[in-house]
């Protein structure tokens, strides 16, 4: 309950606190959790004086069999060793092999059987009987000599026939064939779609080559292997990818077509220019062209050779069914050509919303980051759900076959585009271990997202980023958690802990703890330092703390290695006003809260009670009719002569009418936060008082706050606007309130739960004009 004091203005008293053991402290610095600075990398955050790092340039010929699902290629690979290491032996990553039938993956998944299962689920459980996995048919170095190399899972290792020294550049060969997935079936990040209706076949091709592994500062060679979950980190490179397919295929890919006038139809080529300066995306292949290539059969191929400088992978698509649009964006200096390849299957959503989404995308995250400096951004509509690449990204929702879709469809659309294209900021231009960090990329992707949705249009369904959506997950059990600086492959509620609180904790960090103007500026800095090089953990927050002024060692530490949550409590409160000395002001005061208080139930019912000063006015003396409320001709005089020995500054002090709360605070979750406080005063006015996560720093778990204000406070509010993530809001009140729920009375009647929005509204339509007809 509110305790309602008054405090005399007597002498200054000394306020106690209560020291913490400074190991258990909450903000203790970040010391030991961080490597050591040094000349690769510095205190700062930024890359050090002599900060290097490896490159690989790649020559690939690659055919896509259409008969079989099958690549097969060959690569040029010329590597850099820009360290000061001599290396005796390279790694590169074989990805395919996740699907080879001796794979890790397969062998360390787990799962029950319940009594009864499905066809599908059962199906789940049987040995695959698909050929996948890369089939590396030859290993030579650039005179053709064989080297010879060792395939651990997902990994090969080819040992060098002599040193390779600092400086020194050395160039291999790899020959290899592979089939491809059916994606419906196997999942995955690349694979085909199969079009029953008309024959046809979609590719999206990507970890489809022998790739090398990155070697750096901090792990030497990043070897872990592939299992499924932790993504990729590759070096940074130049690439001459020739690609040959089907003659009536399209083909998209990282890069820019280098032979367009022998790939593309005259026609296509002046659309194409057409996009350049368009404001409106230009179809290159009309849905009428992509449903003529849909029923052509060519037996002739076509080879479409594209270039691409400073990426770190290569990803394509080939099919008779895309449609292709394009328009020209203008980025920082430079002119950007968004895409997008889509069936008619993806109509009208795709051709409404996913280039729009791409430049959307590019011009956003341009502001919060770096410009985008590649010469083309691609999305493309196939199987896989969202993934990404350097300049090309697969992306899957698409309407009802009616051409009707649902709020989720075209909401999901336009996220996935966002999300997918904003990877080409994070992870493959700011090239962080995906490996190793999945937040590193997902988080700090998903948090710009956040951001680029919000500037979509008025009420936008954000799900990742408002501190009340990461409610329901914070509050959960701990052993279903692990802190963000967990390892990829050991992460319990993947989405959560690698989307979504990274996300939410940025936004924090941006609208509550830093501030718009700090933020904004220190993570744009993080996007200059570290583009096109590799970034770790301690580069960011060291980046952000340098660029801002800003120790958030607390913030990380609770964030991003805890599993602790917010939940700030108020436990009581205590009203103090300055005695003015006034018997006429205070007695008054003290007479109505007697009168307006409660009574004890004892003294009421004693009242009608015989006395016996009724009956003996013997035992009536002074005291018998004294009542001590009563402003008596002594009280204004020693009120009169005590503010005579009062200075004016004294006086004013003393007259002001000014309150005093002391609060009792708790933090219940461990997690410290700044505390925000909602004040509402009698006459219904409101204010909002900002405290730092520092009024944490002498006790993480429970301090004292005293708050003055010229007006009587009737409630007070914690986190008045959700910006904190608190898990319990019920304790944030005080006088505490009931806090709102509701339950719902119906009757079960039958009900369409199929159809969407825009069917529901198609069908009444057709039912009112049946009905007038």
């Amino acid at each position: 309950m509110k305790t309602i004091v008054s405090v005399g203005l007597l002498c200054i008293g000394a306020v106690a606190m209560q020291a913490q053991n400074i190991n258990n402290s909450r903000f203790k610095q970040l010391g030991q959790e961080l490597p050591t600075p040094n000349v690769y990398r510095a205190a700062s955050g930024a890359p050090g004086h002599e900060y290097w790092q490896q490159k690989a340039d790649y020559v690939i010929k690659a055919e896509l069999d259409d008969q079989q699902q099958r690549i097969t290629g060959s690569e040029t690979i010329t590597y850099f060793n820009n360290s000061p290491d001599p290396l005796t032996y390279l790694w590169l990553q074989l990805d395919q092999n996740v699907r080879s039938k001796n794979s890790m993956s397969y062998a360390m998944r787990t799962g029950s059987l319940p009594d009864n299962i499905t066809f599908e689920q059962a199906e789940r459980f049987m040995e695959s009987d698909f050929d996948g996995g890369f089939k590396i048919t030859a290993v030579k170095d650039k005179n053709g000599k064989d080297l010879p190399y060792t395939i651990n899972n997902t990994m090969m290792r080819v040992d060098l026939p002599a040193t390779l020294a600092p400086k020194g550049t050395f160039t291999l060969q790899v020959s290899w064939w592979y089939n491809i997935q059916d994606n419906d079936k196997m999942g995955g990040r690349s694979g085909y779609e199969y079009f029953k209706e008309d024959d046809n076949y979609l590719y999206e091709i990507a970890q489809w080559f022998p790739r090398m592994a990155v070697y750096n500062d901090i792990n030497g060679w990043q070897h872990k292997q592939f299992l499924g979950r932790g993504e990729f980190t590759l070096p940074f490179g130049d690439y001459k990818v020739s690609l040959t397919v089907p003659a009536d295929h399209m083909v998209g890919s990282t890069g820019v077509l280098q032979n367009a006038g022998q790939v593309l139809t005259s026609d296509q080529q002046k659309r194409l220019k057409t996009a350049e300066t368009a404001n409106q995306p230009v179809l290159i292949v009309t849905p009428e062209e992509a449903r003529a290539n849909e029923k052509s059969r060519s037996t002739g191929k076509k080879t479409w050779v594209f270039h691409a400088e400073k990426v770190r992978d290569f990803a394509w698509v080939s099919s008779r069914k895309f449609i292709w649009d394009a328009q020209g964006v203008k980025v920082g200096n430079k002119k950007v050509m968004a895409m997008s390849y889509y069936p008619n299957e993806g109509n009208p959503l795709w051709e409404m919303y996913s280039t729009k989404a791409v430049i959307h995308t590019l011009n956003v995250y341009s502001r919060y980051t770096i410009d985008y400096p590649y010469p083309v951004a691609i999305s493309v509509n196939g199987p896989v759900g969202g993934m990404e690449y350097p300049m090309i990204c697969f992306n899957g929702p698409r309407p009802e076959k009616d051409g009707t879709y649902s709020q989720r469809s075209k909401y999901g659309l336009i996220s996935v585009v966002i999300h997918e294209v904003g990877h080409n900021f994070f992870p493959m231009i700011i090239n962080s271990d995906e490996r190793q960090w999945t937040w590193m990329d997902e988080g700090l992707n998903s948090f710009v997202q956040f951001l680029a949705e919000s500037e979509w249009e008025d009420n936008y369904p954000l799900r990742r980023g408002p501190a009340n959506q990461i409610v329901y997950y914070m509050k959960g059990a701990k052993n279903t958690m692990m802190p963000i600086m967990t390892n990829s492959e050991s992460i319990k509620q993947f989405g959560n802990n690698g989307y979504s609180k990274p996300a939410t904790a940025l936004n924090i960090l941006r609208e509550t703890v830093m501030g718009h103007e700090l933020f904004d500026y220190a993570f744009k800095e993080y996007a200059r330092r570290w583009a096109f090089k590799h970034p770790d953990p301690a580069d960011f927050f060291r980046t952000m703390e340098d660029a801002s002024g800003t120790d958030l060692d607390w913030f990380w530490r609770g964030w991003f290695y805890t599993t602790d949550n917010v939940d700030i409590s108020i436990d009581n409160i205590k009203w103090y006003r300055i005695d003015t000395q006034n018997p006429e002001v205070e007695k008054t005061a003290q007479r109505k809260e007697r009168e307006e208080g409660p009574k004890n139930i004892t003294v009421i019912r004693n009242q009608d009670l015989d006395k016996l000063s009724d009956k003996d006015s013997s035992v009536i003396d002074f005291y018998t009719k004294y009542d001590p409320l009563e402003v008596q001709p002594w009280d204004i005089d020693q009120y009169n002569h005590y503010m005579e020995s009062l200075n004016d500054k004294e006086k004013g002090l003393l007259q002001s009418g000014k309150h005093f709360y002391e609060l009792e605070l708790t933090n219940v979750g461990g997690l410290v936060m700044p505390v925000i406080l909602e004040l509402e005063y009698e006459d219904g006015t409101k204010e909002v008082r900002r405290f730092p996560a520092e009024i944490w720093a002498m006790d993480n778990d429970h301090i004292t706050k005293v708050v003055q204000t010229d007006k009587e406070v009737v409630q007070f509010t914690l986190d008045p606007f959700l910006e904190t993530a608190d898990t319990d809001v019920s304790n944030n009140y005080f006088p505490r309130q009931f806090m709102p729920s509701r339950f719902q009375l119906y009757k079960q009647r039958e009900r369409n739960r199929g159809e969407n929005p825009m069917q529901q509204k198609r069908n009444y339509e057709q039912k009112k004009q049946g009905t007038n007809n």
